[in-house]
């Protein structure tokens, strides 16, 4: 739909302001994006569907950064997305043809997303002692879980596929965590480049198929990118000189109240 001078400023100071956010605190945009559109009143379908190209674009200079500093493990992206990425295309495609209009499941996908930004807000809170626990030579379930970690990859990878096309959040911390408990000897910056070049096809593929759904708005979507790609640039560089202490619990407050939020109510 045609952007209003008005809507276009509005629209170009969200994507800003989240651009921003997204430097500061490296968590993924969709975890703030589609909220803030859902409250500007946009259909949670259009929101969903235009976050994900809004994702997939933001983070593929990442992943490109990340993929020249041979800091990706192309082995355990390509189990992944061999799981995601098929995930994702079936659950656009049950969309489609489980119902007839857009508003027969948009309660589907807000309650998706209501569980996802819980899972993840949980995930930032206790990443920390994750990181702990399965450095400390893991024995039971989750030793068995590592033992066969290339099936459970995959397994994993489904279940991101299907939670990131309808709620377009899950997969930069979720997937963080995921490569952190199967792959305890993956270095960090790895861990970090490797989720970073499974995400951007994830998003892309979940966007186009919400985009042959006629899920998303490309003025919005332009304008959006118009605001937040110089937004991430600054958030980096201010980033380095703001504490994480305060970030961190403010971020995982307002991800664990709109959850909350989308998932109940």
């Amino acid at each position: 739909m045609p952007i209003l001078q008005p809507e276009l400023l509005l629209y170009i100071s969200a994507g800003a302001l989240v651009g921003f956010a997204v430097g500061l605190t490296g968590v993924g945009g969709g975890s703030l994006m589609t909220p803030l559109l859902l409250m500007f009143g946009f259909p949670p379908q259009v929101a969903i569907g235009t976050d994900l190209l809004y994702a997939a674009i933001t983070k593929s200079s990442g992943m490109v950064m990340h993929a020249r500093r041979r800091n990706v493990d192309w082995t355990i992206m390509k189990r992944m997305a061999a799981g995601s990425i098929p995930a994702a295309l079936l659950t656009a495609a049950s969309l489609w043809l489980l119902a007839s209009d857009a508003d027969d499941y948009a309660p589907l996908l807000t309650t998706a997303l209501g569980i996802t930004l819980i899972v993840t807000a949980l995930v930032l809170l206790f990443k920390h002692r994750l990181q702990a626990m399965v450095n400390h030579r893991p024995v039971g379930v989750l030793g068995s879980v590592q033992q066969r970690a290339g099936a459970w990859t995959v397994v994993m990878g489904v279940l991101l596929g299907v939670f990131v096309t309808l709620s377009s959040v899950g997969a930069g911390a979720i997937g963080t965590a995921v490569l952190l408990i199967l792959y305890p000897a993956l270095a960090p910056i790895r861990v970090v480049g490797t989720d970073l070049a499974h995400a951007v096809p994830l998003t892309l593929i979940a966007g186009l198929g919400h985009l042959a759904l006629g899920h998303v708005d490309l003025g919005l979507l332009a304008a959006l990118l118009m605001g937040s790609l110089p937004a991430i640039y600054i958030g980096t560089h201010v980033g380095h000189r703001v504490t994480n202490h305060i970030m961190h619990p403010v971020l995982v407050t307002v991800l664990l109240a709109l959850g909350i939020k989308y998932a109940v109510f």
